[in-house]
């Protein structure tokens, strides 16, 4: 992993390694988080500083879904709201079906 960039910016490799902690947790990539949590170890970093580090990359990411959510149902309506009685408009595609959402080339 090159982080020669950010160590330009951030002298501390504890600073730079606690960023990429958090971006591996928020990206969901546990292979990018087992090599970093080593990593970390190495930088001198403790349990502690570890898992603070996820749990506020989680707490992110949470926020963001939930801002996620919010829009669209904002754009669509809640599910409450939705009625599935309402016709399907074509996307376009040409894969009509049960398996699709679509209803075909319009």
């Amino acid at each position: 992993m090159d982080t020669t960039a950010a160590a330009d910016i951030f002298s501390d490799e504890k600073v730079v390694t606690l960023i990429c902690l958090g971006a591996a947790t928020a990206a969901n990539c546990i292979p990018c988080f087992e090599h970093l949590y080593e990593r970390a170890h190495n930088a001198g970093l403790t349990q502690k500083e570890i898992h603070g580090a996820a749990q506020l990359a989680s707490v992110v990411k949470k926020g963001a879904h939930l801002a996620l959510k919010s829009s669209i149902d904002e754009l669509m309506g809640s599910p409450d709201e939705t009625h599935a009685a309402e016709p399907r408009q074509p996307c376009g595609c040409s894969s009509p079906g049960p398996a699709s959402n679509c209803t075909g080339n319009p």
